[in-house]
C-alpha cells in the first residue's frame, strides 16, 4: 500500500481498517459528529493544514452539528495510500478533539 498513485483494491481498503469511513463509490467518506459548530471548524482547519502538508486535499462539509469528509485521488479515479494516510490523520484530529464519526 506504499505506491501514493495505484489504486488499491476494496481487499486493501478492507485490511486497511479505517473505523467510522465508508466506500461511497470511488471515495472515502466520513462524516463527523461535533455537535457545535466551533467544534466543526476546529475541526475543518486541523484538516486543512495537514491537507495543506500532505498535498492532498479532501472536499469538506461544515454544517451544525457535523463535518463532512470525502477522499478520493481524482489523478487515478480511486481510492490510494494517500487517501488512506489522510483519512487516519483526519481520525486523530477528531479523536483530539472528542468527535466521533457517525456510524
Amino acid at each position: 500500500m506504499t505506491d501514493p498513485q495505484r489504486k488499491l483494491s476494496a481487499a486493501e481498503l478492507t485490511e486497511a481498517g479505517l473505523t467510522g469511513w465508508h466506500l461511497t463509490g470511488e471515495a472515502l467518506t466520513a462524516t463527523f459528529k461535533t455537535r457545535k459548530f466551533s467544534t466543526g471548524l476546529e475541526l475543518v482547519n486541523r484538516i486543512g493544514a495537514s491537507a495543506e502538508k500532505a498535498n492532498h486535499h479532501p472536499d469538506l462539509t461544515l454544517t451544525y452539528p457535523q463535518v463532512g469528509v470525502t477522499l478520493s485521488s481524482h489523478d487515478v479515479g480511486g481510492i490510494t495510500s494517500r487517501d488512506i494516510d489522510l483519512a487516519r490523520t483526519i481520525s486523530g484530529h477528531a479523536a483530539d478533539l472528542g468527535v466521533a464519526t457517525a456510524e
